[in-house]
């Protein structure tokens, strides 16, 4: 999440017993993590890049969704408690890791922007071999308190509009299912360009729907509730044009509709898709 001149900090629904829950997943997520990784390192084992899902797109379908969980499974990754999120976390897996990489091999430092300690996009990556350096692989969000380490990876209090990063740090930013939540975009890619070095990547999923439904009067997190239109899309990728950010692949008429709204939020009680989008920095 991201702070403007009154920032609106968000207040996740539920109350302590949901809170105790997010902990108690978390702590179970990052022991697996952990306890896999040094298995898997005494056995020699390796998985290739995921494959499932391109770097930029929209989910067409609950069989595609479907076909990101198996493949998320096949690598042995732990699966995202919402099926639906695996599709948009293997696409930013697979961008950062096949797009990101410096002459050839995997990338060394990325950020997670308005992350949560339990989503799946770092620990993914751990188990992918990144953050053994300090700090190469870090999550922040206005949430946070003090600092806390899972398994190598740090999760500290940030902005995603003033990070504190100096320039081209990063390798890759991921940004999962924020920006939907009342971030200043202009602001979060200028600073997103910033961090990136020359040839990083920037991948980001929000909520989606070519014929958005109507939002009106419905809130979460402590702002509205808003599903990005086509008209919208295209305006964020000029704006991250404008800032030396280039969209990896192409957002057609074609790519932008959807026979299908795979996405249901029980919460508000509207349906609608992901759409996933990478940018290299120039």
């Amino acid at each position: 999440m991201t702070s403007s001149a009154q920032p609106q900090v968000a207040a996740p629904p539920g109350g302590r017993a949901l809170a105790l829950a997010k902990r108690a997943a978390e702590h179970a997520l990052w022991a697996r993590v952990a306890g896999q990784r040094r298995l898997e390192a005494r056995r020699g084992v390796s998985r290739p890049l995921p494959r499932a899902v391109a770097p930029t797109g929209v989910l067409q379908s609950r069989a595609e969704a479907q076909a990101a969980m198996r493949e998320a499974r096949a690598l042995r990754l732990p699966l995202h408690r919402d099926k639906v999120k695996n599709w948009d976390a293997l696409g930013a897996l697979g961008a950062v890791l096949s797009l990101a990489g410096r002459e050839g091999g995997l990338p060394e430092r990325v950020m997670d922007a308005g992350s949560a300690r339990y989503s799946p996009i770092l620990p993914w990556l751990r188990l992918y071999g990144l953050g053994d350096a300090a700090d190469s692989l870090i999550g922040i969000n206005l949430e946070f308190d003090a600092p806390v380490r899972r398994d190598g990876v740090l999760f500290r209090y940030g902005d995603v509009t003033a990070t504190g990063l100096p320039d081209g740090h990063l390798d890759a930013v991921t940004c999962m299912s924020v920006i939907e939540h009342g971030v200043p975009l202009q602001p979060f890619l200028a600073e997103s360009a910033r961090i990136l070095r020359p040839g990083g990547i920037l991948v980001i999923s929000t909520d989606y729907d070519h014929e958005p439904p109507d939002t009106a009067g419905k809130t979460a997190y402590g702002v509205p509730v808003h599903i990005f239109s086509p008209r919208e899309i295209r305006a964020l990728v000029a704006d991250a044009d404008a800032v030396g950010l280039d969209l990896v692949g192409e957002l057609t008429d074609e790519v932008l509709r959807h026979p299908e709204r795979p996405c249901h939020w029980d919460r508000v009680d509207l349906d609608y898709t992901f759409i996933l989008l990478s940018f290299r920095r120039r």
